[in-house]
């Protein structure tokens, strides 16, 4: 905008853009914009590092399992100069750990076959083919290594590669990386049908997206989870399609996303995400002196409060509960306000009105957020921020199918990745 357009706008039209001007930057806590992009304090305003006074120490608690004891006898008594033997009664004092990594090297195994020549009649008989000798040379725990640097690490496979070559000098081609990330993706296909398959009995299920670039295009890093479940699927599209695709027929009772239409209307009712309203509200209400912003502010903690307390209350409680935030809101949304932001808060609530408090008709089945979602996509938004997405569809899928079955065996067992990726590759 130049001076001449300056000049075209009434006097109302510059106070508005005056005030537009004088707002403060979105930040992590007023947007879903990531922390990173925060700007950091000055440094005399930044609290110093280290622990704070009066703060209790702590120590590094000694391992259950060693692998062997070294005992540290006295040799002399200070008092007298007599020597003291080691097979003198002793008691322990202190205990102390020091813990290190074996070098880790490749245990090759070679194969030969071998021929003989048959004592009776002279023929030479030569060895079958081992089944080492047939397809790669390279076995599961290598496989899983690879598989794990390559999708929770986010390595490229020039840093894998050499990763390989420092840690456990064992040269590989980034070829053949490729090949091996590839064998490794059938493994998990049956396992991640089992999460599909767990997706399409549940009760609830929650969805989000995340865009990722994909052989050079835009694409899209969907996460769909249940109580069951956590399912990670690629796509080239950010549409509804995806859902219905994966859903096959099936719709939940619940369905809790954010407010894109693309995710909207795939469950019998549907949670709208209180935590992106949240950060909305919060913004407004550090940027206006209207009030309406702060009454919304405490709406949500109570509503909050109640989910949080929800499954220890009783069922009168929480309806009594729900009716009062459902009149606090509705005298929210009619009071008239001359802030252009706490108008748009206002017509965000409106919209969403029916979807806010769906999570008090079902205890403890449904969340007032999305964030678990959004913890599930946070590896895949660092790979892409680090590797700047994925050079084919097949690595993009391949990696959306170990996270499934990591991301699953977690939220039932809180298996290891790494354990996980191994058992699927060894199996």
């Amino acid at each position: 905008m130049d001076r001449g357009d300056l000049q075209r706008l009434s006097k109302d039209e510059l106070i508005d853009l005056v005030l537009r001007l004088q707002r403060p930057e979105k930040t992590s806590r007023t947007s879903s914009k990531p922390p990173s992009t925060d700007r950091k304090e000055r440094r005399d305003k930044a609290k110093p590092g280290g622990s704070k006074p009066g703060h209790e120490g702590h120590s590094r608690s000694l391992s259950e399992d060693f692998d062997r004891v070294v005992d540290h006898h006295p040799d002399q008594c200070p008092c007298c100069r007599a020597s003291l033997s080691s097979d003198l009664p002793a008691e322990t004092v202190s205990e102390f750990e020091t813990i290190d990594l074996p070098a880790i090297r490749p245990v090759v195994e070679r194969h030969r076959r071998l021929s003989v020549q048959c004592p009776s009649c002279g023929t030479l008989v030569v060895a079958p083919v081992p089944a080492a000798a047939k397809g790669t040379p390279f076995g599961p725990r290598i496989h899983a290594v690879a598989t794990y640097l390559k999708t929770f690490q986010a390595l490229s496979y020039e840093r894998l590669q050499g990763a390989f070559a420092d840690l456990f000098e064992l040269t590989i081609s980034q070829g053949g990386l490729m090949n091996m990330l590839r064998r490794s993706q059938a493994a998990f296909a049956p396992e991640r049908d089992a999460a599909i398959a767990a997706l399409h009995r549940a009760q609830s299920v929650a969805s989000e997206e995340t865009g990722v670039r994909i052989e050079g295009s835009n694409a899209y890093q969907w996460v769909f989870r249940s109580s069951e479940a956590v399912v990670h699927r690629a796509a080239t599209t950010r549409g509804a399609v995806v859902v219905r695709d994966l859903m096959d027929g099936h719709r939940p009772q619940v369905w809790c996303s954010d407010r894109y239409s693309a995710q909207q209307g795939h469950g019998e009712a549907h949670q709208t995400c209180l935590a992106h309203l949240a950060r909305d509200v919060a913004y407004a209400d550090e940027t206006s002196n209207d009030m309406l912003p702060s009454r919304l502010r405490f709406w949500l903690r109570r509503t909050f409060a109640l989910a949080d307390g929800i499954e220890t209350f009783a069922s009168s409680t929480i309806g009594a509960k729900r009716r009062a935030l459902e009149r606090s809101l509705a005298d929210i949304l009619a009071a008239p306000t001359e802030c252009e932001l706490a108008r748009d808060l206002q017509m965000k609530f409106r919209r969403a009105r029916d979807q806010l408090l769906v999570f008090a008709a079902y205890p403890g089945l449904v969340e007032p957020t999305n964030n678990a979602c959004e913890r599930a996509l946070r590896p895949a938004v660092i790979q892409r921020k680090v590797t700047n997405g994925y050079r084919a569809m097949w690595v993009a899928n391949g990696e959306a199918d170990v996270r499934t079955v990591v991301d699953t065996a977690r939220l039932r067992t809180g298996a290891r990745p790494f354990q996980t990726i191994l058992n699927a590759v060894a199996t």
